[in-house]
């Protein structure tokens, strides 16, 4: 359901924006990690939780 809602939101030109800010802020509570954000929404996650000082949460263990 989570990827239905993912998908048609980021067909909205603020959508992917504000799917961005929930995933950065699910992450930020604890509730979420970075490796589990769509490949769609991964750069802007990052540069939201970078731009809060959460930059230690931007890992991705398919990353090395």
């Amino acid at each position: 359901m989570l990827k239905l809602l993912t998908y048609f939101y980021i067909k909205e030109s603020r959508g992917k924006e504000m799917m961005a800010m929930l995933w950065a802020q699910q992450i930020m509570l604890g509730k979420k990690e970075y490796k589990d954000v769509p490949r769609l929404l991964k750069e802007k996650v990052k540069e939201i939780l970078i731009d809060s000082g959460f930059e230690e949460l931007v890992t991705d263990n398919s990353e090395k």
